[in-house]
């Protein structure tokens, strides 16, 4: 008996590992004992619905033998911000050998972002176990956000990942030598029917749906730039001819941020239906049939494109782009793809037609991927230069920082401030008096 844990945080992944296994990338249902651990880890999880509770998820039980929770696992501790000491490591596995009366069984793992908790503390504890990475959507194409250790780096089989973006191959762990694995998009589809068909999603029928992403609590926008963004988003819709609309809110943003949103809807004379229920955008794909989505850089979009042929447009990227920090930040690579391939909502002719997701984007994802982490790929350098050099000078602004650049030593750099000149500056030396 092999013992396979998959680690889930959302309901996303949940789905997306459970497409894996209906797929047949984790062998077959016999000589293997299969846990779903669950985690939240949302900044107050005591007061969240936890994964196994949501709308929808008995269409995913039937595949798991046992649903855990590491969040009651580990309690008081947080799941995001709590990882065993490694003189612990030890004692821990174990705890719960015994706890989850694992026995000496062998144990496999199959989590997403290894690079940070749970999943690394997860990993910590079962030392010997192999494991296997499943992407977190339009996440995977961009490079790895922290350096792996050896021992760990050198345990990851695979990485399993969803074909979004048609012929674009996977960063995400590939200066490890990890083979991506790609999910088969009929398996993904079926899953996320039978969660539509399981889910409560209150049975509003909008002919556009709004994706918020409380941008706010990342700190990459104030909360009033951000509902700023959810008003352009609705008067986009509108301009395009929708009058029923639905919201859908992050499920961590605060019960009142809809509130303006609520009032441009009475002024511009449309139906808003505010979507609460903790269920996946997805699901509503399958129910609603919407004619439009509309959000930021969210990857329901991509999804809604490349799964369901709905046209999707974006709001905010450009401000986005510019305020994102530092320039690794794991969010670069799916704002960038969106970007890219989405077109702006007030884009009259394109924002209501079906997303072209065949566009060449692989060599500026590439580019943006070693700007990133230039050490973890040092053979992408060749193919950023050529591609910097060849972009027009808004385009170049828009994707890539120019201070970046300059660090880098890359085309589109400014030019070094000379010494002579910087001295002769009246500023400059009236600074320098001052300091004297």
């Amino acid at each position: 008996m092999t013992v396979q844990i998959f680690c889930a945080a959302t309901q996303y992944a949940a789905a997306t590992v459970t497409a894996a296994l209906r797929a047949g990338l984790f062998g077959t249902r016999a000589g293997n004992r299969r846990i779903l651990l669950v985690s939240d880890t949302s900044a107050a999880p005591e007061v969240g619905v936890p994964l196994d509770r949501m709308s929808g998820f008995d269409a995913l039980r039937g595949e798991f033998d046992e649903v855990r929770s590491w969040n009651e696992t580990i309690r008081p501790h947080h799941p995001a911000g709590w990882s065993p000491r490694a003189q612990d490591a030890v004692l821990w596995e174990r705890s719960l050998r015994l706890a989850w009366d694992l026995g000496d069984e062998r144990v496999e793992i199959a989590c997403e972002s290894i690079q940070a908790n749970p999943s690394r503390a997860i990993a910590t504890i079962f030392a010997d176990s192999p494991v296997d990475v499943y992407a977190d959507g339009l996440m995977s194409y961009g490079p790895t956000r922290n350096h792996l250790p050896l021992p760990l780096s050198s345990r990851v089989r695979r990485l399993i990942h969803l074909d979004l973006v048609p012929g674009l191959r996977p960063l995400l762990l590939a200066e490890y030598g990890v083979a991506p694995v790609a999910v088969p998009d009929a398996e993904f589809r079926a899953v996320l029917a039978g969660i539509g068909a399981a889910a409560e999603t209150g049975g509003q029928r909008s002919t556009a749906l709004l994706l918020g992403q409380y941008l706010s609590a990342l700190e990459l926008i104030t909360r009033d730039e951000e509902e700023e963004l959810h008003l352009r988003m609705l008067r986009g819709a509108a301009a395009l001819g929708h009058r029923t609309v639905t919201f859908k809110p992050h499920p961590s943003a605060p019960a009142d941020s809809t509130r303006a949103l609520e009032e441009l809807a009475a002024e511009l004379d449309v139906s808003l239906h505010v979507l609460r229920a903790p269920v996946l955008a997805e699901t509503l794909y399958e129910r609603a049939r919407p004619e439009l989505v509309v959000g930021c850089f969210s990857t329901a979009m991509i999804t809604a494109a490349a799964f369901y042929g709905i046209p999707a447009a974006r709001v905010g990227t450009e401000l986005l782009l510019e305020r994102i920090a530092p320039y690794q930040n794991s969010n670069r690579v799916p704002l960038t793809l969106v970007d890219a391939l989405v077109p702006e909502v007030g884009d009259r002719e394109r924002a209501g037609r079906p997303v072209d997701l065949t566009a060449d984007v692989g060599a500026l994802v590439r580019a943006v991927g070693y700007c990133m982490q230039s050490q973890a790929h040092p053979g992408l350098r060749e193919e950023a230069a050529a591609l910097l050099a060849s972009l027009p000078r808004e385009r170049l602004t828009r994707w890539f920082k120019r201070r970046r650049l300059a660090a880098l030593s890359l085309p589109g750099a400014p030019e070094p401030v000379r010494g002579a000149a910087l001295r002769s500056n009246p500023v400059v030396r009236k600074v320098a008096r001052r300091l004297r």
